[in-house]
């Protein structure tokens, strides 16, 4: 069977991660592999001209060349190595993570469906909708926690970086999307949202 990709797009902080480790939780290590558009960022200061940082909210911060290679490696039933990115560093790990294919392969990021040759990899696309405040508020709790980063500098990056671009590249690739959640919805509301999407996923490989 040619492995199916599922695309989870939405803006930071919407839910979409959340949906993708719900999705791997239940098929399973073996039937169901991650590639999250964060670890595809080009480093702070060692981009090609023109791309990368400090914007991490445009879609040149992402090395989306090397994204639609590997998936196209795994589409093809090949296993890559995959890059890992460094938040507090804003630069690439030295390692790499050893990735076979798997029947489903999930692409997590807030810019994967606004970038056309990436979309036409894409067997399913669905779209992760959350109000701004929400998308804040859960921003700033993660990124003082899990990436160093001081209040402030996140309430700045937001205002400055996240907000626009989210307005620029991210809400418009929801007309791209084959399926369209809203994350605050009831939590009943969500997990019917969120059978159907198994459903769908699981359609693809039956």
């Amino acid at each position: 069977m040619i492995p199916k990709a599922v695309g989870i797009g939405g803006g930071s902080c919407s839910g979409k991660s959340t949906l993708t480790e719900r999705i791997f939780e239940q098929l399973g290590s073996k039937q169901c592999v991650v590639l999250p558009q964060d670890d595809y960022f080009f480093g702070l200061g060692d981009a090609p001209e023109g791309k990368g940082g400090p914007n991490f909210d445009h879609p040149d911060a992402v090395d989306f060349d090397q994204l639609c290679a590997q998936l196209c490696q795994l589409k093809n039933g090949q296993a890559i190595d995959r890059p890992l990115y460094d938040f507090p560093t804003h630069l690439p790990k030295t390692e790499t993570e050893h990735t076979e294919p798997r029947p489903v392969i999930v692409i997590d990021g807030i810019l994967i469906l606004q970038h056309q040759p990436l979309r036409d990899l894409l067997d399913l696309s669905i779209f992760v909708e959350c109000d701004a405040e929400t998308r804040f508020a859960r921003r700033l709790e993660r990124d003082v926690r899990e990436r160093g980063r001081t209040a402030q500098s996140v309430h700045e990056q937001f205002a400055n970086q996240v907000g626009p671009m989210h307005d620029l590249y991210v809400e418009p690739s929801k007309a791209h999307a084959d399926i369209v959640i809203n994350s605050q919805q009831s939590k009943q509301a969500l997990e019917n949202e969120f059978e159907m999407i198994l459903q769908n996923i699981q359609s693809l490989i039956q």
